[in-house]
């Protein structure tokens, strides 16, 4: 599973989403998007935009975290 980080991040700096929107020029819907961990996919462009604003990497913003194994029934 893949975890999505940017809205601690933005906690952390607070940032709300408007600030992302005008410090990277991305729009609104994909920042919220990201924000609110809807989105189902993410453009390189997108995350180059976000790793550049906030100061963190690629991983920092996604992680990958094991899921636990399904038990058996």
């Amino acid at each position: 599973m893949i975890k999505n980080n940017l809205s601690e991040i933005m906690g952390r700096h607070r940032l709300k989403v408007r600030d992302v929107v005008r410090g990277t020029g991305l729009a609104i819907n994909t920042v919220s998007g990201l924000y609110h961990d809807t989105s189902k996919r993410v453009d390189l462009d997108t995350l180059d935009k976000l790793c550049t604003f906030l100061g963190v990497s690629v991983g920092d913003i996604l992680e990958h975290v094991a899921e636990p194994p399904k038990e058996e029934q």
